[in-house]
């Protein structure tokens, strides 16, 4: 299967299934000398981990992670680091009766289209558990940004008709509700608003919003590989997400030049924008402002109301999936998309190293 890896220096490649014995990540090209312990990763893997709420999946997993290679005395070492996670709570014969036929809103049909064979456990690679290593990689990523003072934080910005207000942000809300909300009554509201949904058998979609501090001007490359571009192409990655949107996002279609550009102005020496409908990027290229961006997350397809379907002999028939699923994904997908976004920031700022003869020569002149 190609497609597995993403990234130019620090490049990462997923592997595993949902029912396999195992997920994991090998990463290579991260930096050797970063202090690195699995804490570092647990902490990222446990917010995206299933049973924790009623509007979850009732999967009970650990996902405790192992660090393989790649670090020794606490410190990476340069070479590839291979990361783990085992599965501990299969449950493959809640998916035996679907190996006959193509589930609404899953990758069923078109796995087997494109390899005439399919791990109907799960959804095997496309299951939501692959996430595992993009996590783990993502806070590896995250925890070097930080060093530079660049801060990654996604939250929930809406689930089905409720929305965060847009002059409340208690980020430690993003980490203690249920919704990954920052906004505890739009959290109470949202939660109702689920409970409703799996009273009627339905699932939810919802919007994730991520925001960038910190982040430098001049990264990012102007042509096919601009920062916005890779960004999207990182969510749009993500098996749940059907849209990104950066700064003003959809709303500059019927916004007006005057209205969506952004004012430059000096302050304390350095050059600044008045706003940031841009999202922080111009051109392909970071400006220097909060880096802005959503994601639009398709509702859960695993449904427990009946549906229409057909089976591998093209028979036309109806459906009642059973198992264990999310009512909606994207409390959990949080830290999906932080991590993505982490991981494509790190891999430009490292792929700019390059960008300057005077940089080079600074760093190997001294």
């Amino acid at each position: 299967m190609a497609g597995s890896s993403i990234g130019t220096i620090f490049q990462i490649t997923t592997w595993g299934e949902s029912h396999g014995k195992a997920l994991g990540v090998v990463i290579d090209g991260c930096p050797a000398g970063l202090s690195l312990c699995e804490e570092d990763i647990q902490k990222y893997l446990d917010r995206r981990k299933p049973g924790q709420s009623a509007i979850t999946t009732q999967r009970k997993e650990d996902d405790s992670v192992h660090i393989l290679s790649g670090v020794f005395e606490g410190k990476t070492t340069g070479t590839p680091i291979s990361l783990l996670v085992q599965n501990t709570s299969q449950r493959s014969a809640d998916y035996s009766e679907i190996a006959s036929y193509y589930r609404p809103g899953h990758a069923d049909y078109t796995f087997d289209e494109k390899y005439g064979f399919r791990d109907y456990r799960g959804g095997g690679r496309s299951s939501g558990r692959e996430t595992i290593g993009r996590v783990a990689a993502g806070a590896i990523a995250a925890k070097l940004l930080s060093q530079m003072g660049i801060k990654v934080q996604a939250y929930t910005k809406s689930i089905g008709p409720v929305s965060i207000s847009e002059h409340v942000f208690e980020e430690e809300a993003i980490y203690s509700t249920a919704t990954a909300m920052p906004d505890y009554e739009a959290s109470a509201r949202a939660e109702a608003y689920m409970k409703e949904c799996m009273a009627n058998l339905d699932s939810s979609g919802g919007v994730i919003e991520c925001k960038v501090t910190g982040m430098p001007a001049g990264v990012g490359d102007p042509v096919f590989h601009k920062l916005d571009a890779n960004l999207a192409k990182a969510l749009m990655s993500v098996g749940a997400v059907k849209a990104v949107e950066i700064g003003d996002g959809i709303g500059v279609g019927t916004a007006k030049g005057s209205e969506n550009n952004d004012a430059f102005r000096m302050e304390d020496g350095r050059v600044v924008k008045k706003t940031n409908h841009s999202g922080g990027i111009l051109g392909g290229i970071s400006d220097g402002s909060e880096i802005i961006l959503r994601a639009h997350i398709k509702p859960t397809p695993s449904i427990f109301r009946e549906q229409e379907t057909v089976n591998r002999s093209q028979e036309e028939i109806n459906i009642q999936i059973k198992g264990r699923h999310d009512p909606v994904i994207v409390p959990r997908a949080v830290v999906v998309i932080e991590a993505m976004t982490a991981l494509t920031l790190l891999d430009a700022i490292l792929v700019n190293m390059t960008a300057r003869v005077d940089k080079i020569l600074d760093f190997y002149n001294k």
